[in-house]
């Protein structure tokens, strides 16, 4: 290989005019010979082409090379038709980079040539090819696709000779960019022509081929080529060629490729897909599903499952960013399993693709060619494996009519591993992935409905239940268009049998008679309702309108012969007074509508009236009105005056603080000071209640002390009651009168004056006791 950084760029002789160089390549056209030319380097081709072409090992042509450049060099229209992975990207880019330098097209001349693919990867990867063999030429390119910058891309267009595109954003810049100038355009390609001219592209390629240059060169490339007279038409092709190099080989795909099938149930597909990846570890494998729902569901499950090879997923809701990583990434690894719809199904060359696997039947004989195309690429081998239904059994019988051999496997039961339990497990600890496997369950139903091959596809012959019970959903999602399919069905239905049984014949001679039989009749049929209506209300009213001979004083009917409408209300009126369903985005825009402000507070006072925050609303005057305006930029002199007026709320707003934190701080200063103050209070109350006590009673000074004579006894009764009337004292102390001042006392000594004077009231209350016996005796 040669290092591409270190290769001189590609110098043209001084002698030589280049003009001579263009005359001499022309004069050689007509005398290309397709049957010697085997190589590059037979064609005449410029030197910059040859240069790129032998840098990157591109030396002998494949036969679609060798029998469309020629036709193309000569300025012919081409319809090319070649097996996947035959070359066909080379077959129309050497042309272009030929036409342009021998017109010595430049930056100025605009756009010189077209190129137009169904998908963005395809486009990409033309893109890098035209980098690699047109690198020594004086030409730009540029790759115009959805999910860039359009911006980007809207200021250089103008500066682009080969623009690579997809239909829609051509379209975009043909609308909106007035850089873009298609009128000298020379050359216009399509690349996978039959999928651009579809039926899906139809009404954007019509609009850009209206705006297209009548005189140019067209060429369609395609491995399923288009031969409608339609689609030609549409094109205006001039005197097209018709190139197919395998119209008469035994087979339509490559021969190195080997093709089966198998016919599995619809609920034993995913535990088939998990054992075929996980016996497959080794091998680099593409794994074709119809939806891209369905392709993130299994992606997300698998990851979770770790089958022991690395995974990846392209589907078409990805970001473009994220999906040219994911083509690039695939395209490096030796070992990985790529889930992916069928934007991966066309033109993508994948390298050392060992397996094609088609969980989901392909909607017809060219998308199953385009799929099991990805592997067994330019004389390199391969397998595919398509995966049918029971009631899918007949699309095997169109591919052999289309010359494409497939051959009938079983599958071992043996190595079979289901992993059923483990997805319903999944499933109930994730809410997320169990949405997106109820969304995988209805994308697939919702596809096979959508197929237009009836025969083939049937969705009535669907198991739903064990089909989501395979996926691990404990209970099926509802599928509500079949639902609304089936009900517009039975209306129909009834519709269709109404109109047979009443049939009436315009051309008949008795029409006139027939009509007023007919409106006669329906007019009995209305009469005839009315009176079933009255029969009714009679019966009802006369259920009211009792009568008791016994208690005629008593109950009297005050109202009589009362109408009441007791017919039954249509199913019509029914389903207009249900309620319609009302989405997200419906309540997104009502909330919308009101101008709702999220996680916005508002305070208000006593009154009834807002209180403002001054520290999140601007509070002058100026500030708001400056805030109203619309004008652009910052003016700076006015923002320095919202600055000093709001300067002056600030401060006012921290001078309040700072008295708010003043006033809690005397508050609790003040509580302390009467918490000491209170149990000086209590001290005190007690000495002064028990010299009160004491002085109440008769003076018993002059009594012996009956614990010395009788010693200690006393009862527990006594004790309680001592304590009660303790207690009593205590609370009686705000209404005692202290006409004196007390000493300052601390906690301590406080505590043990309190047990003391417990104590003493005790032993008072038992010599009060006893001297009264002793002055009774």
């Amino acid at each position: 290989m040669v290092n591409k950084r270190k290769v001189k760029p590609y110098v043209r002789k001084k002698h030589t005019p280049e003009s001579k160089i263009i005359e001499g390549l022309r004069s050689k056209y007509n005398a290309i010979d397709v049957t010697k030319a085997t190589k590059f380097s037979d064609l005449p081709l410029s030197g910059p082409t040859l240069k790129g072409l032998t840098e990157n090992e591109y030396i002998e042509m494949t036969d679609i090379q060798r029998q469309s450049i020629g036709l193309a060099l000569q300025g012919n229209d081409i319809l090319g038709a070649a097996k996947t992975g035959s070359g066909k990207t080379l077959a129309f880019l050497i042309p272009v980079l030929e036409v342009l330098f021998c017109k010595q097209w430049t930056r100025l001349d605009a756009l010189g040539a077209l190129i137009i693919t169904p998908t963005r990867e395809l486009a990409y990867q033309i893109y890098e090819t035209l980098r690699k063999v047109g690198r020594h030429h004086e030409i730009s390119a540029g790759l115009i696709i959805g999910g860039k910058d359009l911006k980007f891309e809207k200021k250089r267009m103008d500066q682009c000779n080969i623009v690579i595109c997809t239909p829609g954003r051509l379209l975009q810049h043909m609308d909106e960019n007035p850089l873009f100038n298609c009128a000298n355009m020379q050359i216009l390609v399509l690349d996978e022509a039959d999928r651009c001219l579809d039926m899906g592209f139809e009404k954007t390629m019509n609009s850009i081929i209206e705006n297209l240059p009548l005189e140019r060169q067209t060429l369609l490339y395609s491995a399923t080529q288009t031969k409608s007279v339609k689609d030609l038409a549409r094109l205006s092709l001039k005197d097209p060629l018709y190139v197919s190099v395998h119209e008469h080989s035994a087979h339509t795909t490559p021969e190195s490729l080997q093709q089966s099938y198998i016919v599995c149930s619809l609920e034993d597909k995913m535990a088939m897909l998990w054992s075929f990846i996980r016996n497959h570890t080794k091998q680099k494998i593409i794994v074709f599903f119809s939806s891209c729902k369905q392709v993130k569901y299994v992606y997300e499950a698998f990851c979770r499952l770790r089958p022991g090879t690395s995974l990846l997923a392209l589907y078409g809701t990805l970001h473009q960013l994220r999906r040219m990583s994911i083509y690039e990434s695939f395209c490096k690894k030796q070992h990985a399993v790529l889930f992916a719809t069928d934007i991966a199904a066309r033109g993508l060359d994948f390298p050392a693709v060992s397996w094609v696997i088609q969980m989901d039947c392909p909607e017809d004989v060219n998308a199953y060619i385009h799929r099991a195309g990805r592997t067994a690429r330019f004389k390199s081998g391969g397998e595919s494996l398509l995966v049918l239904l029971p009631s899918e059994e007949s699309m095997v019988e169109r591919l052999k009519q289309r010359k494409i051999p497939i051959n009938m496997i079983q599958i071992n039961p043996n190595k079979l591993q289901s992993p059923h339990r483990k997805l319903e497990a999944l499933l109930a600890r994730d809410v997320a992935l169990k949405e997106t496997a109820q969304r995988a369950f209805v994308s697939y139903i919702k596809s096979v409905f959508l197929m237009k091959d009836k025969e083939i596809f049937n969705v009535h012959a669907l198991n739903t239940d064990t089909y989501a019970k395979s996926l691990g959903l404990a209970i099926p999602p509802r599928i509500r268009f079949l639902q609304r399919m089936q009900k517009k069905m039975s209306n129909n239905n009834n519709v269709k049998t109404e109109e047979e049984t009443d049939p009436v014949s315009p051309n008949s001679p008795d029409n006139s008679e027939q009509e007023d039989s007919d409106s006669n009749s329906d007019r009995s049929e209305i009469l005839d309702k009315n009176n079933e209506k009255r029969i009714v209300k009679e019966e009802n009213t006369a259920a009211l309108q009792f009568d008791d001979s016994d208690d005629d004083d008593i109950l009297t009917i005050k109202r009589k012969n009362i109408d009441i409408d007791i017919s039954m209300p249509n199913n019509e009126d029914k389903i207009s007074k249900k309620k319609k369903s009302v989405t997200k985005v419906a309540l997104a825009k009502k909330i919308l509508n009101k101008k709702i402000v999220p996680n916005k507070k508002t305070m208000f006072d006593d009154k009834g009236q807002e209180l403002v925050d001054s520290a999140k609303k601007k509070m002058s005057e100026l500030a708001q009105q400056y805030e109203n305006e619309v004008d652009s930029g910052i003016n700076i002199e006015i923002a320095k005056q919202i600055l000093r007026e709001e300067d002056q709320f600030d401060k006012q707003r921290f001078r309040k603080k700072i008295k708010e934190r003043h006033r809690e701080e005397k508050k609790k200063l003040k509580h302390a000071k009467k918490a000491e103050r209170n149990d000086k209070d209590e001290d005190a109350g007690e000495d002064y209640n028990s010299e009160s006590e004491a002085s109440e009673g008769p003076d018993l000074s002059w009594l012996p002390d009956p614990d010395k004579i009788y010693g200690k006894q006393r009862d527990e009764n006594e004790e309680v009651s001592s304590v009660n009337e303790s207690i009593d004292e205590e609370s009686d102390e705000s209404t005692v009168h202290r006409p004196f001042k007390r000493k300052l006392i601390t906690q301590e000594e406080h505590k043990g004056i309190k047990k003391k004077h417990k104590s003493d009231i005790a032993d008072l209350q038992i010599d009060e006791e006893l001297a009264l016996q002793l002055i009774q005796n």
